[in-house]
């Protein structure tokens, strides 16, 4: 079998983190895959295909927003357009072209989702959704007429697919409700490369810990986006400010970039938190483990609200892979994730006491750290992609 892959996003985003391994597992069963992606900040230079463990990787066009370094910009209306007929007319021609058995859309947004449809009409191929997040709700719209867009083609393309992976109960329950037959779904959360997560090496762990200026302190690790929108990493700062009280020694270790970045520089600053914090910024995928294995404890700071609920956070399931106990919010399926508490502490979601209550709880008792490290171990097994694409090879032999 062969199947191509169409994402709207950079495989060095989020996005890309869950679309690649999704494809190398299908590869590591036989099957073939191409995926088709969009750039996150294209050039002349760029290198447009490459072969990354089997997968063959096309950058066929610019993505709607432009990633250089750890900040995000925004296209105007005009350019906006221009860039997204450009990439979705490139896409579309790319999957009528290759010989496949099917299109697989990762997220079902307007270019993906209208070269999937085209490309899917053309060549006579079917149509599989991957119902990755709720982008409606999660995402920064410059303007109504785009929010609408995403609202629509989030309605309606998983009832046009043959079938639909969902990465959430919420979004499987979102997909019956907007039409789509519950045989056609299976449910596949946030997962891990087994290869890419095998635990880092001390070594590399304690060159970090020296690098950062951590040696001797109690380190409270987030691995993640920083955007506002769909990330409370706001709320994390209210906590470890908290927390700071009665743990002096406790430092923040912040990785990622995003539109937020210096706002939330700021904001440490406007908390007295500067000589406590660690902006890393954006650093590439095989370095994450290493970062999360120097952490104490790792946190995933929500509120109770539909992005919530939406999300399988990847930054969970990769904590768990190298070990490290997380303190998450009690909302959507990070009960499941965390294995009814066994491999993390569940809190009240938005409250920032209870984070900061939470963190202390595995900071401050080294044998509820120890437990909770092996709980994470063992619940690591679930969310490899070698045994979460069984679902997905059932979904593609039984959907018509």
């Amino acid at each position: 079998m062969k199947a191509v892959f169409l994402t709207a996003t950079s495989l060095e985003s989020p996005a890309g983190l869950r679309y690649l391994p999704f494809a190398k597992a299908l590869v590591r069963r036989g099957h073939e895959c191409v995926l088709l992606a969009l750039h996150h900040d294209l050039k002349p230079d760029t290198v447009r295909q490459v072969t990354l463990d089997g997968v063959q990787v096309r950058y066929v066009g610019q993505m709607h927003v432009r990633k250089v370094g750890n900040r995000k910009y925004y296209f105007s209306t005009t350019s906006l357009l221009r860039v997204a007929l450009a990439s979705t007319w490139r896409m579309a021609v790319q999957a009528a072209r290759i010989e496949c058995y099917l299109l697989h859309l990762g997220k079902p947004q307007p270019i993906n989702g209208l070269a999937g449809l085209i490309g899917g009409r053309l060549s006579n191929r079917r149509l599989f959704v991957d119902c990755d997040d709720y982008e409606a709700e999660s995402n920064r719209f410059a303007n109504a007429w785009l929010r609408r867009a995403v609202v629509l083609f989030e309605d309606k393309l998983p009832r046009l697919a043959a079938g639909v992976t969902v990465n959430t109960h919420f979004m499987q329950q979102r997909c019956v409700q907007c039409g789509v037959e519950p045989a056609r779904i299976a449910y596949v959360p946030a997962g891990i490369d087994r290869e890419r997560f095998a635990l880092p090496e001390p070594a590399q762990v304690e060159r970090l810990r020296r690098r950062w200026e951590l040696e001797g302190c109690q380190v409270v690790g987030y691995m993640g986006s920083m955007s506002l929108t769909g990330h409370a990493v706001d709320l994390l700062l209210c906590a470890f400010s908290q927390l700071r009280v009665d743990h002096p020694k406790a430092k923040l270790l912040l990785v990622g970039g995003g539109e937020d970045y210096d706002r939330l520089r700021a904001h440490v600053e406007s908390l007295g938190l500067a000589q406590a914090t660690r902006f890393v910024g954006w650093v590439p995928a095989g370095e994450i483990p290493a970062y999360l294995a120097l952490a104490d404890v790792t946190t995933d700071p929500v509120l109770d609200n539909l992005v919530a609920r939406a999300r399988s956070p990847l930054k969970i399931v990769e904590s768990l892979a190298v070990g490290t106990p997380v303190v998450t919010g009690d909302v959507g399926d990070r009960r499941e994730l965390l294995a009814e508490g066994r491999a993390g502490v569940l809190v009240a979601p938005g409250d920032p006491q209870a984070l900061a209550d939470g963190l202390a709880r595995v900071l401050d008792q080294p044998d509820l750290r120890h437990c909770l490290a092996q709980g994470a171990l063992v619940q690591r097994e679930r969310y490899y992609w070698d045994v979460l694409i069984d679902q997905v090879v059932n979904l593609y032999a039984t959907a018509r």
